[in-house]
């Protein structure tokens, strides 16, 4: 596997800073951010300087009933191509449900979701990695999600699920250590555990990030400072397999470019540490004798000495060792309505599915409405200026039964939209700029007393 070292995830609110770090061996840009005939000119310079640079991928969700999508993989491909890079990597997550194989209304989640450990649901994300690896024009590794919730009757631990994924399609692993430690805190799943059954020599590299924990859960923000049980996963990680690379990601809240060097500062010195542990033990376990006796074979030999702590020997990257078969039809359509059936709940105000602790149901539902309005605010900044502070307490009221379907500007609009068609603002300047805005950039006039009745209606069918 390609060395890659200690990394930053570069965003357009840091690139100057991230060019100017000290010992940053490589990034990694979310690949949706870009465009592959017009590079950021910071990206342009770090590639330039040597540095390399990974596309991370956030909405093919190869873990959803659907097969891939053949133009997002294009798209990948493409940016993988310009970037020069030696893999791309993506989520083991389900983004969006519904539609065709459902027979029920589209949903977009605008957030990653987690996949029932489930044998159908492993079916399925083999065969979507197959056809992901097969249009890829380089190595593809998948990461482990955080979640704040947990399916009901799944069959597997996270480990094991993601040992026979590797199994079975020979696909890499991009392992986050915090969203180790969130999984620990949200849904009681210990990281040594996960590390102790997953195939650590198949890791591309390691993602690491901060968060908060308010009542009882853990959100993995990507805006605060790595915590230590956060370092200390990636301690136990590192004291099992060198991992290839390490990255410390950052998505909001920045702080000044001396803390994000010493947090890189930080990390190295964790894997540098481990590492050393590691190797002291390997010589010391090298000087000791074979096991004779109660370990002897029945001719007499001896057995070879046993090391619990060495780890299972994965499928070579790229050439799968078992192949479960191509899932039916029918394990996707149960996987399907399973998800749309999620889905609707946390975005459509559905009813919760049976299984599901409605209570955890509710955070996620909130946090994926603060998702949409913050991430609405940055796309179409204007709307935050134009409602003041009325702008957050109506986008959450208008998310939480209206599902977003198209994007997060189709998403801007439909709340503009939503708002003008209530009479609101009431303010009339307020109200005719936000007119004038969405006349704009839809153009068209808000709906008449008709249309209003076909949005009303097709809104109801989504929430039933």
């Amino acid at each position: 596997m390609t060395e890659l070292g200690i990394g930053i995830g570069w965003r357009p609110e840091i690139a100057e800073a991230v060019e100017g770090l000290p010992g940053v061996d490589w990034v990694e840009v979310v690949a949706e951010n870009v465009c592959a005939d017009h590079l950021p000119d910071s990206l342009t310079r770090l590639r330039r300087r040597g540095v390399t640079v990974v596309p991370h991928g956030v909405s093919l969700g190869l873990g959803g009933a659907d097969r891939p999508d053949p133009g997002r993989l294009a798209a990948l491909g493409e940016k993988a191509v310009a970037l020069g890079a030696p893999l791309v990597t993506e989520h083991i997550a389900f983004v969006r449900a519904g539609g065709t194989l459902t027979a029920s209304p589209a949903l977009e989640a605008g957030h990653l979701l987690p996949v029932p450990r489930t044998r159908d649901a492993l079916d399925v994300l083999c065969e979507n990695v197959r056809i992901a690896q097969d249009a890829l024009p380089v190595p593809l590794a998948l990461e482990n999600i955080a979640a704040l919730i947990s399916w009901p009757g799944e069959e597997m631990t996270e480990g094991r699920f993601l040992a026979e994924l590797v199994e079975r399609t020979g696909v890499r692993l991009l392992i986050d250590v915090a969203n180790l430690h969130t999984n620990h805190v949200n849904r009681g799943e210990d990281p040594a555990r996960a590390l102790s059954e997953l195939p650590v020599e198949a890791i591309a590299y390691v993602h690491v990030a901060g968060g908060v924990e308010r009542d009882g859960v853990w959100h993995d923000t990507h805006a605060h400072p790595v915590p230590r049980p956060v370092l200390d996963v990636l301690a136990d990680l590192a004291s099992r397999v060198s991992p290839p690379g390490v990255l410390l990601e950052r998505d909001d809240d920045f702080p000044p470019a001396e803390e994000l060097a010493e947090e890189l500062t930080v990390i190295r010195a964790t894997v540098t540490g481990a590492s050393a542990r590691r190797g002291a033990q390997a010589e010391r376990r090298a000087g000791r004798p074979l096991l004779i006796g109660a370990g002897a074979r029945a001719s007499g030999g001896p057995m070879p000495e046993v090391l619990p702590d060495a780890p299972p020997v994965p499928a070579t990257a790229g050439a799968p060792v078992r192949d479960g078969g191509a899932p039916g039809e029918g394990a996707r359509q149960r996987l399907g309505l399973a998800q749309a059936s999620l889905l609707s709940a946390l975005v459509a105000g559905t009813p919760v599915p049976e299984g599901f602790d409605s209570r955890r149901l509710g955070v996620q539902s909130r946090a994926l409405a603060a998702k949409r309005a913050g991430v609405v605010a940055k796309v179409a900044p204007e709307l935050p200026e134009i409602l003041g502070r009325e702008f957050r307490p109506a986008f959450l009221a208008y998310a939480r039964s209206r599902p977003m379907n198209g994007g997060y500007r189709r998403d801007a609009l439909d709340f503009v939209e939503h708002l003008l068609i209530a009479g609101r603002p009431e303010d009339p300047v307020a109200h005719r700029r936000l007119t004038r805005w969405w006349q704009d950039r839809s153009g068209n006039r808000p709906q008449g007393p008709a249309a209003r009745l076909v949005r009303a209606a097709r809104h109801a069918l989504v929430r039933r």
